[in-house]
C-alpha cells in the first residue's frame, strides 16, 4: 500500500516537472494548499458533506440489497420473481435519470443519495443472492439435525457465510458510490467535493481543483478501508486462512 501511493506520488511529480503547466501542479503544493483549506474550514465543510451523502446512500442500499438478497437465495420461488425484475432494470443506465429523479425527489440530499443507493444496491444484491445460494446443502442438513430453526440456520450458517462475500461487494461498490456522487455533485448543488472539483475547474483555479480531487479520493480510501476493517474483525476465519 505504502509503495503504491508513493510510485503514485513519484509518477504525478514526474508528470508536472514534464508538463510545467499551472493546471498540474507538484503533489506538496496540492498537500500544503489541503492543511490550508481544512485550516479554514471550507474544504472540511464539503468533504463532510460528500461524507454524508456516500454513508447514508451506501446503508440505505446495502439494508434491502442484503434483505431481499438473502432471501431470493435461499428461495428459489423468491428468487423467480425478484431476479429477472433485477436482472431488467440493473443494465438501464440510472445515471441519466438524474434529471427525472431531481424532478420528483428536489435538488438536495435526498435525490443525491436515492441516485447513489440506487446504483449500488444491485452490485450488492446480486453479490448477496449468489452467496446465500453457493452455501453448501450439508451445513444446513448438519445445523438441521441438531434441532436448528430457521432463525438458528440464518443466525449460525447463512449470514456467516454471506457475510465475506458482502464486505467484499462493499469495498467493490465504493468505486462506483464516489463516482456517483462526482456526477450527482455536479448538478444543481452549491455543496460537496464534487461541486468544488467543478467550480475549482470553472474558476481556473487548479490547487482547489487538486485538493478537493485529492479530499475525494480520501474519502473513498477511507471508506474501503472501514470496509475492509470491518471484514477483518467479523470474518477472521477467512483472513485466518489465507496466511496458511
Amino acid at each position: 500500500m505504502k509503495k503504491a501511493v508513493v510510485a503514485l506520488i513519484g509518477i504525478w511529480y514526474l508528470l508536472a516537472f514534464i508538463a510545467a503547466k499551472p493546471f498540474l501542479p507538484y503533489p506538496h503544493l496540492v498537500l500544503i494548499h489541503l492543511f490550508e483549506t481544512l485550516a479554514e474550514g471550507t474544504l472540511l465543510q464539503h468533504f463532510l458533506i460528500s461524507s454524508f451523502r456516500i454513508v447514508a446512500a451506501t446503508i440505505a442500499a446495502a439494508i434491502p440489497a442484503v434483505m431481499l438478497g438473502l432471501w431470493t437465495g435461499r428461495s428459489p420461488k423468491a428468487d423467480k420473481v425478484v431476479s429477472p425484475l433485477a436482472y431488467v432494470m440493473y443494465p438501464i443506465p440510472k445515471v441519466a435519470l438524474l434529471p427525472v429523479i431531481m424532478l420528483f425527489l428536489g435538488l438536495g440530499n435526498l435525490s443525491k443519495i436515492f441516485l447513489i443507493s440506487l446504483i449500488i444496491f444491485f452490485q450488492l444484491y446480486f453479490v448477496v443472492r449468489d452467496a446465500a445460494r453457493a452455501i453448501d446443502k450439508r451445513y444446513l442438513d448438519s445445523v438441521r439435525s441438531l434441532d436448528a430453526t430457521r432463525k438458528d440456520l440464518l443466525v449460525h450458517v447463512v449470514i456467516p457465510a454471506v457475510l465475506p462475500s458482502f464486505f467484499t461487494a462493499l469495498r467493490i461498490s465504493t468505486g462506483t458510490a464516489t463516482a456517483v456522487l462526482f456526477l450527482a455533485e455536479t448538478f444543481a448543488t452549491t455543496s460537496g467535493l464534487g461541486y468544488l472539483i467543478m467550480d475549482s475547474w470553472a474558476r481556473m483555479d487548479y490547487l482547489d481543483m487538486y485538493t478537493a480531487m485529492v479530499a475525494l479520493s480520501i474519502l473513498a480510501s477511507l471508506l474501503f478501508g472501514l470496509f475492509s476493517f470491518l471484514d477483518k474483525i467479523l470474518c477472521p476465519q477467512n483472513h485466518e486462512a489465507g496466511k496458511i
